[in-house]
């Protein structure tokens, strides 16, 4: 006789994140219809779009809060300290008695799981921390606060074990403050008066000076200053002050290290647009709040058109150029760390791999890379930066190696990061490149477009989206796509990749002095890229000069000793049959030069 065995019940681990309205019932008598119409607007633009993005579930919603899940401890500190600054900032100018804050209180444990809910002791421990949070913090358990010591940039204050409403044992809770605290502090006003340290890629965007003296201009230069602010919070990790506060320091001549000290930023930009005739010319200059330094100024001067049309052209460039400025300047505060964290270690390997991509350069940055995920296994930002390395050391023909291996390998990475961070734009364009390497180029296309929609400034997009238009047999387009990357980003650091793209299609297209034009420019915009030698050598040797041929050949040698053909023919990104004779054209070209055959 067979026994019916009793259903297995559904249980997962779970980091738990509950939140409420402080203060809701008070609000509501208030304001009853304002106050629910303001909720509703903050939870659906700023804290479930942030939940979702940090790969967090909503479980339900109750009047005044609700209830969510994620895989991973570090996400959901990160999704909930983003959503607190996203809702602080949006209530800055609310008056006490309309504002609305909310209370969050993180557990992780065993949770038991049906289709709209999760129950168990441990969600009631969530709840009954964010009960004890101050409006507009974070309050953890130590079973979080041991899973994301040292892997997040958040400093605590110890609170101690807490006596919690029906829950049988003593809780050690701790409290989220904004920065790192010098000394003891308790969970009271001691928390909020301790001396802050401003969290990395910090900034606030100060509203544009308009130098023209018509204030019909005013509309312009808010837009490049909100747009500016928008696009700058793509940044994966920045922390940006939102416009609504920026906007109050408007006409106000306040010293730039005070600002830093109460918004808590490192960095401020400002700058200033000015009209003069026919022209436009728009000056910024990047500075350390804490030094008071100028660590990048900038002035771009352009022939009236458009004004949308150039105010998206300009905030676009200045974002492309920020992002690489505030990396540099990270990776250069991570170099005088005496114990780096993984962060520290990954904007130290940015740095390296946008300078070169010569093999000892990459290894390098690699090797930072592996470091940020020994101290933190699930640093997206690091899991995407060892996938790039590897596609970059596959991509510029590093190593003897098959690259299939490494290319799959990469897209492992990136799935697992995906699978955390599903809005991760940087994420998005190099799987989509890892699949145009991999004779996967329409699939490539759609994923490097599905990038541009996460992050319309991703002007290295464009360009690989022209180099998989090549090989499809289509390199008549890739010129198109590399000159609109580099119109969004002019001095990009990886400027060098897309003119050596285009160069590249001109080769396939027999156009031998037009590729030369291209990789020349390459080669001047990164001296430390073996393969714009290689391929400026093939060019000049369909050309019949073989002298400068085979120098280039050399220089690219030099940088990369190991190179042979063998290499080019290893390397089979596409079997499409016009890109095929386009490529044996170029290894001719690579012979006549003197590249080694194996």
């Amino acid at each position: 006789m067979v026994q019916n065995r009793p259903a297995l019940t559904n249980r997962r681990l779970s980091a738990i994140l509950a939140a409420d309205v402080a203060g809701y019932s008070r609000l509501m008598h208030a304001d009853e219809e304002g106050t629910h119409t303001k909720l509703t607007s903050l939870l659906a633009e700023v804290v479930f779009p942030t939940i979702a993005e940090h790969g967090g579930r909503i479980v339900k919603c109750t009047g005044d809060g609700f209830l969510a899940e994620f895989a991973s401890a570090v996400a959901a500190i990160r999704a909930a300290e983003q959503f607190q600054r996203g809702v602080l900032d949006r209530t800055v100018n609310d008056s006490d008695i309309t504002r609305i804050l909310l209370r969050v209180g993180i557990n992780l444990g065993d949770v038991i799981v049906e289709p709209h809910d999760i129950f168990g002791d441990d969600v009631n421990i969530a709840a009954r921390l964010e009960a004890i949070s101050e409006p507009g913090g974070i309050v953890v358990s130590s079973s979080i606060y041991d899973h994301i010591r040292g892997r997040v940039a958040v400093a605590f204050a110890d609170l101690g074990d807490q006596n919690l409403k029906n829950i049988s044992l003593p809780i050690r809770a701790y409290a989220v403050v904004r920065g790192k605290c010098v000394g003891p502090a308790s969970h009271t006003a001691g928390v909020l008066a301790c001396r802050l340290t401003p969290p990395r890629l910090s900034i606030v965007v100060l509203p544009f000076a308009n130098l023209s003296g018509d204030p019909e201009q005013d509309y312009f230069v808010d837009g490049v200053t909100e747009s500016l602010t928008t696009d700058l919070s793509r940044i994966r990790g920045a922390f940006v002050i939102g416009r609504h506060t920026a906007f109050t320091y408007r006409g106000k001549m306040v010293d730039l290290k005070q600002i830093g000290r109460e918004l808590n930023v490192r960095y401020v930009l400002e700058g200033s647009v000015q009209r003069g005739g026919d022209r436009l010319r728009v000056n910024v200059q990047l500075i350390d709040t804490e030094t008071g330094a100028h660590l990048w100024a900038e002035r771009f001067e352009k022939p009236l058109a458009d004004l949308f049309d150039m105010q998206d052209e300009i905030v676009s460039r200045l974002a492309n150029t920020l992002n690489t400025e505030l990396i540099e300047a990270e990776a250069r505060r991570a170099q005088r760390s005496l114990n780096p964290d993984a962060m520290d270690l990954y904007f130290q390997g940015v740095a390296l791999a946008n300078g070169g991509t010569t093999p000892e350069s990459i290894k390098h940055a690699r090797g930072f890379f592996e470091r940020a995920l020994a101290l933190d296994p699930v640093c997206v930002e690091a899991l995407v930066g060892r996938a790039i390395v590897d596609e970059t050391i596959a991509s510029a023909l590093l190593t003897d190696d098959d690259p299939v291996p490494r290319l799959a390998a990469a897209e492992t990475t990136l799935n697992k990061a995906l699978s955390m961070a599903p809005q991760h734009a940087l994420a998005h364009l190099t799987l989509g490149i890892i699949q145009i390497l991999t004779n996967r180029a329409i699939q490539g296309i759609a994923v490097c477009e599905r990038a541009l929609t996460l992050d319309r400034n991703l002007a290295h997009a464009h360009a690989w989206i022209g180099l998989a238009k090549m090989f499809i047999g289509r390199a008549m387009e890739t010129e198109t796509h590399v000159n609109e990357a580099l119109r969004l980003s002019p001095r990009d650091t990886r400027s060098y990749i897309w003119l050596l793209i285009a160069g590249l299609a001109k080769l396939h297209l027999n156009a031998d002095m037009e590729a030369v034009v291209w990789l020349r420019g390459s080669i001047e915009a990164n001296r430390n890229h073996p393969l714009g030698q290689l391929w400026l050598a093939a060019a000049l040797a369909r050309l019949g000069w073989l002298d400068e041929a085979k120098a280039a050949a050399q220089a690219a040698l030099a940088l990369n000793p190991g190179f042979t053909i063998r290499r080019v023919r290893a390397n089979v990104p596409s079997d499409n049959p016009v890109y095929r004779a386009g490529r044996e054209r170029i290894i001719e070209g690579l012979r006549m030069a003197g590249v080694p055959e194996e």
